[in-house]
């Protein structure tokens, strides 16, 4: 299991697909899935490769989720916060009106 470099502070949980991650206040959605372990966070929509944390600076778009139901957010871009629902992103998403699809 990967190791914090912090361990403390405040925390506060949220789910990635189904599962509860808990994350020091501050920590981006990519950091505290990667301090859980979790590193895969798509598929590549063109060969169907798996994509996670890459730049941790919001250049390359491999840690594309979706965050309470929005899709193609970055998790390396975004605060975790209380009871946030992060899923893994499925597929190919079109960007509409609002980032829905």
């Amino acid at each position: 299991m990967p190791k914090r470099i912090e361990t403390g502070g405040a925390t506060v949980t949220f789910t990635f697909d189904g599962r509860p991650v808990t994350a020091i206040a501050g920590d981006s959605v990519a950091s505290a899935l990667a301090a859980a372990g979790i590193t895969r966070l798509r598929d590549s929509v063109v060969s169907g490769a798996p994509r996670g944390i890459h730049c941790m600076m919001g250049a390359c778009f491999d840690c594309l989720v979706e965050i309470d139901g929005i899709p193609n957010r970055q998790a390396c871009m975004t605060l975790a916060a209380e009871g946030m629902t992060v899923r893994a992103q499925q597929g190919a998403v079109s960007v509409s009106e609002g980032g829905r699809a």
